[in-house]
């Protein structure tokens, strides 16, 4: 009896897939009728990703203007703005303790004598803040040039996940189910991805 209630599910199962599969196919040209674009008749750019990362290169944030995300543009300026701001103000306190040590060891007052209400620092300290304000330029000079890298390879990764191709075919939704063994909720997440 039990085998025959088997054989019974396995002939429903084969049997109802291709009906399952005749209905697919009969939406998926019902859908092309009514001109609703789908992945097939999407014009997709195979130069766009090129033509982002070379935008950010040359001016960075026109790739992601070129990809139509403008409200990262002033993130990539903050980004690349602080950096260049931590250059330029470990520059000038490295070009301040150099000109304080030389005056220093000319034998003329400077800056960080003791007068005028500047701590004093010895010799050994304006030689030790020189090294320590040229490292920091250095590391900031580095983070910028990755962030500007970053900004490159952000456009460039933008241009190829192009939300055109996946609208249509990827689709999330939250859901929440009782667990029958102990009656709890649980959150979970339906993903749902079409060929």
């Amino acid at each position: 009896m039990l085998q025959k209630i088997i054989y019974s599910l396995i002939i429903c199962i084969f049997c109802w897939n291709p009906f399952y599969a005749q209905k697919k196919n009969k939406q998926k040209e019902e859908k092309i009728e009514e001109g609703v674009p789908t992945l097939e008749s999407q014009m997709i750019d195979p130069l766009s990703p090129a033509r982002a990362a070379f935008y950010s290169a040359v001016l960075p944030g026109l790739g992601q203007a070129y990809n139509k995300k403008y409200w990262k543009i002033p993130i990539v300026y903050a980004a690349l703005g602080t950096g260049v701001y931590f250059i330029v103000d470990n520059q000038q306190e490295y070009e301040r303790y150099r000109t304080a040590y030389k005056l220093r060891i000319s034998g003329r007052p400077d800056e960080f004598d003791g007068t005028g209400g500047q701590p004093n620092i010895s010799e050994d300290g304006l030689i030790r803040a020189q090294d320590i304000l040229k490292k920091n330029k250095d590391l900031a000079v580095f983070i910028t040039l990755g962030l500007y890298a970053l900004n490159i390879i952000e456009a460039n990764v933008d241009a190829h996940l192009d939300d055109r191709a996946f609208n249509r075919n990827l689709s999330w939704r939250p859901s929440l189910y009782v667990n029958p063994v102990n009656n709890e909720p649980i959150a979970g997440l339906n993903l749902k991805f079409d060929f």
